[in-house]
């Protein structure tokens, strides 16, 4: 025995359908496609989500929700993260090309400070948006707070 020998057990294949072969094959005639209609046309195809007429499952489900075109997406960053900043890479000036350097935002992000967290360090902030506590909490501490557009 070996690899060349080797083949299906009895049974396990069968020969292809030979659509549109004579009436012989039993799939002459209409080719299997019916008579007339859109269907028995070449070129025909059904939409993506067509099920038969039957309603599709995308109209059958609720529409949910609302998303603003006037939205800003802001990435926000605690006052916690920014102390461990300071803590680990003594970082006391926060504007969006330290932060871009030290990988807490990317490029094009807008960032909101958020006032989570305990601040120990005197640092300046220049950011897009920021939250009233995190002001309070930053000037408390001597700090200043400018913001960008």
């Amino acid at each position: 025995m070996d690899l060349s020998t080797l083949k299906p057990a009895k049974g396990a294949t069968h020969s292809e359908k030979r659509i549109a072969r004579g009436q012989g094959s039993g799939h002459g005639g209409t080719s299997t496609r019916g008579h007339k209609g859109d269907g028995s046309r070449s070129g025909h195809k059904t939409k993506r989500n067509f099920e038969g007429g039957q309603m599709p499952l995308q109209m059958r489900l609720p529409k949910r929700g609302f998303k603003s075109i006037d939205r800003i997406d802001y990435v926000g960053i605690n006052l916690s993260f920014l102390q461990h900043a300071v803590d680990k890479f003594n970082a006391l000036d926060f504007n969006m090309d330290s932060m871009k350097k030290l990988s807490m935002v990317k490029k094009s992000d807008k960032v909101k400070i958020l006032g989570n967290g305990e601040l120990n360090s005197k640092i300046s902030v220049s950011v897009h948006a920021i939250s009233a506590t995190a002001k309070e909490k930053i000037e408390a501490l001597g700090g200043s707070v400018q913001l960008i557009k």
